[in-house]
C-alpha cells in the first residue's frame, strides 16, 4: 500500500494535464451556456481525474454525490424509529459493496468547473468491489433495474476503481479543504454511509450518534440532506420527482446513473437555497429559517442525530 501512495504522489507532482489546468472564477454564464461532460473514472484514469478534482474545488467548494449499490437485502419503513431505520441501513451497508459514485462540484451560484474545455463537467466513479458471480449480496430486481438505467457490471469488474485508492485519495482531499466545503445529497443516509465504509474500509458504527459523529468529523457541519430540507415545505417523494415539482430539469445522463443523480441533486438543492429559501425561508407560523437549521441531518436519522 506504501508503494500505491507513493506512486500517487509522484503522479500528483508531475502530472502534466495538473499542471495545466487552469481554474479562472467561475464564470456566471457556465451554468446555462455549456453541455455537461460526465466524466467516467476508473482504475486507469483515478490519480489524474482527482488531481482535476483538486484543482477545481479552490473555486468550487460545494460538492453533491450520490452513490448506486445493489439494493438492499433488509428492510424498513418511513415511519420506524430511527434507531431501527439506522441499524438497517448499516447492515446493508456492511453487508454490500458499493458500484458507483457522482460527483458533482459547483460555486456558490450552481456554476459548474469547465477545466478550461467548452464543457461543464460532473464526475462518475467506477468501482469493482461488487461481484455478483463471487456471489456477493445484492437484490436481483435490483440489479435487473441498474442494467436497465446502463450499468455495465462487465465493465466495471474488468476497470474499475479499487475502493482502497479511492478511499486515501477522497481522504487527502476532504483533509485538505474540510473546513470549506458545503455536502449535499438527497436521502443521504446510504451515501454517506456507502462513502464512510469505503473511507474507513470497515463496518459502520454501531448507532446513529457515532455513525453522524465520524460524518461531522471527516466532512464539517456543513451536510445537507435534500430530503430533509424539503419537508418544511410540505414536500414529499424521490429525488425525480421533488426536482420536477422545484421546476429542475435533467441535463445530463440518465436517472439512477450515480453521475447524473448528483448534479440534478446539486440543482435542486440550489434551486431550494436561491428561490425558495433565498437568506431566510419563511415558514407557516411565519418565523425565519436560516438554511443552517437544516445542516448535519440526514433523512430517517433525524431524531437521534441532533
Amino acid at each position: 500500500m506504501t508503494l500505491v501512495k507513493d506512486n500517487i504522489r509522484h503522479k500528483f507532482k508531475n502530472n502534466a494535464e495538473h499542471r495545466r489546468a487552469k481554474f479562472k472564477k467561475p464564470n456566471p454564464e457556465l451554468k446555462m451556456n455549456k453541455r455537461v461532460e460526465i466524466r467516467s473514472v476508473w482504475q486507469q484514469n483515478l490519480e489524474s481525474e482527482f488531481a482535476l478534482i483538486e484543482a477545481a474545488i479552490a473555486h468550487y467548494p460545494f460538492v453533491s454525490f450520490d452513490t448506486e449499490f445493489p439494493g438492499t437485502i433488509l428492510e424498513c419503513k418511513a415511519w420506524d424509529p430511527p434507531a431501527y431505520q439506522y441499524q438497517i441501513m448499516k447492515g446493508n451497508v456492511d453487508a454490500m459493496n458499493i458500484i458507483q459514485l457522482g460527483l458533482t462540484l459547483s460555486d456558490h451560484s450552481g456554476n459548474l468547473p469547465d477545466l478550461g474545455t467548452d464543457c461543464c463537467c460532473i464526475w462518475e466513479f467506477n468501482f469493482r468491489d461488487f461481484d455478483i458471480e463471487r456471489g456477493d449480496h445484492h437484490s436481483a430486481d435490483a440489479i435487473e433495474f441498474l442494467k436497465r438505467h446502463g450499468i455495465d457490471f462487465l465493465q466495471n469488474k474488468k476497470k474499475g476503481i479499487y475502493s482502497s485508492n479511492f478511499a486515501w485519495l477522497m481522504e487527502r482531499m476532504v483533509l485538505h479543504n474540510r473546513s470549506r466545503l458545503t455536502w449535499v445529497t438527497f436521502h443521504g443516509s446510504y451515501d454517506f454511509g456507502y462513502l464512510m465504509k469505503i473511507l474507513t474500509q470497515k463496518d459502520l458504527p454501531t448507532d446513529i450518534g457515532g455513525f453522524m459523529g465520524e460524518v461531522e468529523k471527516k466532512f464539517g457541519k456543513r451536510v445537507y440532506d435534500i430530503k430533509h430540507l424539503i419537508k418544511c415545505q410540505g414536500l414529499y417523494g424521490g429525488l425525480e420527482k421533488v426536482a420536477r415539482l422545484l421546476q429542475v430539469g435533467r441535463v445530463a445522463g440518465k436517472s439512477h446513473q450515480a453521475g447524473s443523480d448528483s448534479l440534478l441533486t446539486l440543482q435542486t438543492f440550489m434551486r431550494l437555497k436561491d428561490v425558495h429559501f433565498g437568506s431566510f425561508l419563511k415558514n407557516k407560523d411565519n418565523c425565519s429559517l436560516s438554511l443552517n437549521q437544516f445542516r448535519g441531518v440526514l433523512h430517517g436519522l433525524e431524531l437521534e442525530a441532533h
